[in-house]
């Protein structure tokens, strides 16, 4: 039941199915789109996201520079089209924010951004949002793909019930959990079952294309700026709604402290991965999910300008208390080097040795 960190090429973090292989301390690396767009020439314009021959052709050169670059990380091996016959990374995070009203601006060097939409005050009803163009024209995207009779990979980023609140309403859904929290509670519902219904329809089309995948990783990034009893009393329901609905579960709360919101995270059914930043208590998430495969996100600016000794001592750190566990860099910018990111990736070769002798 568990899940593993996964960083679609040029694409936002995601989640996939844990086979047992993975080592003690496992490193996951992610790039921003510049670093493709400045090595490989990659335009991440509408075209990229919306044409798989066109996004599969530029993640071929992609995967090429990324095996050139850090051979020793093992993220990238397997056949070509496991990384570039894929729906991952596409629409970053607006797939449902745009089902509730968001416009979308692309850029030739990011992920794309969300443009401000109509104010909600009716909420929408979820099958209706289910018959909009884009949820059409992404199911279609997988027909096309499948139709070629190789396995259509990768995850779309659903996001979680606050953080497409947050996109579609702003700051507002927070006086809505205070004023008028009937009417937040069904906007959360609808949410949750948005995401519910696409994620399936979108699933089970690859499943049938030969690509096994049943899960959901929700991505609780904004649930930090409520309490841990607001979670539980308002969004956890929600999360339990999904968690139900799929095979395997996990949460990603991004790159802050956890600790305070432990207890509730681990009344979610099924949780098979949960990550956390590194000033979380890792052996406090440890004791909270025994089973679960954790991790923790790395800050890609640390990685860029820390001393050597520090994230040393950081990765060791986490070998101690949390592992067997993943350590995500992610957002990697165009401007860190190379040599960084391969002492990143020999750090980590060398803490999971350190903590297989000591099991030994």
């Amino acid at each position: 039941m568990r899940l593993r960190g996964y960083i679609p090429i040029a694409g936002p973090a995601r989640r996939e199915a844990a086979d047992g292989s993975e080592p003690p301390v496992r490193p996951v690396l992610g790039m921003e789109p510049r670093w493709f767009h400045v090595r490989c020439g990659v335009d991440f314009s509408e075209r990229w996201h919306a044409n798989p021959d066109y996004r599969a052709d530029t993640l071929g050169r992609m995967l090429a520079e990324l095996r050139r670059a850090f051979p020793g990380a093992v993220q990238w091996h397997g056949p070509d089209e496991r990384h570039t016959w894929t729906i991952g990374g596409c629409y970053g995070v607006g797939v449902i924010p745009r089902l509730f009203g968001m416009g979308m601006q692309y850029h030739p060097d990011r992920w794309p951004v969300l443009l401000p939409g109509p104010t909600i005050e009716a909420i929408p009803e979820p099958s209706r949002l289910l018959d909009s163009p884009l949820a059409v024209e992404i199911v279609e995207q997988v027909e096309t793909m499948a139709a070629r009779g190789i396995p259509v990979t990768g995850d779309l980023n659903w996001q979680g019930v606050l953080n497409v609140a947050f996109h579609v309403r702003g700051q507002d859904i927070f006086l809505d959990m205070a004023e008028r929290p009937e009417w937040a509670e069904a906007f959360f519902a609808a949410i949750a079952e948005t995401i519910i219904q696409l994620a399936r329809r979108v699933q089970r089309r690859q499943r049938e294309s030969g690509f096994d995948i049943d899960y959901m990783c929700v991505s609780n990034c904004t649930v930090n700026m409520v309490s841990p009893r607001m979670y539980a009393r308002m969004l956890r329901p929600q999360d339990e709604r999904i968690a139900l609905a799929f095979g395997r579960f996990g949460v990603h709360t991004c790159n802050w402290d956890v600790t305070p919101y432990l207890g509730a995270l681990a009344q979610l059914p099924k949780v098979g991965y949960l990550d956390m930043g590194l000033d979380s208590d890792l052996r406090a998430a440890r004791a909270h999910f025994p089973d679960a495969r954790l991790a923790v996100l790395y800050s890609p600016w640390k990685l860029q300008a820390a001393a050597t000794e520090e994230i040393e001592a950081d990765i060791a750190r986490v070998a101690r208390e949390l592992a067997p566990c993943d350590v995500i860099a992610a957002d990697i910018t165009w401007d860190t080097a190379d040599h960084r990111v391969n002492e990143f990736l020999e750090l980590c070769r060398r803490a999971s040795e350190c903590y297989l002798e000591k099991q030994s």
